[in-house]
């Protein structure tokens, strides 16, 4: 399990926790980032700036390394889930 400020552009990763209170989690939640769903990394911006992410559902946000340091993800290999949280 890795942060996901520490993925590198191109890769996918399955969500697995958001640290943070439960405001924190709850304004991620309301841009797509649920626990379970996968998200792909598809850049970031120059001087490690903010990480451009593709969420369940096929969007796209934007997140500060921060924010992105606070989200826990599990690379492929073992059981994976393909589906989308609700």
């Amino acid at each position: 399990m890795i942060s996901l400020d520490r993925l590198s552009a191109g890769r996918t990763a399955r969500i697995v926790q958001i640290r943070g209170g439960r405001g924190f989690r709850r304004n991620l939640e309301h841009m797509g980032v649920h626990p379970g769903d996968p998200v792909r990394v598809v850049g970031s911006g120059a001087f490690h700036g903010p990480l451009l992410l593709e969420v369940c559902g096929g969007g796209r946000i934007a997140v500060g390394r921060g924010i992105a340091r606070h989200v826990m993800v599990e690379l492929p290999g073992g059981d994976t889930a393909d589906g989308c949280a609700e």
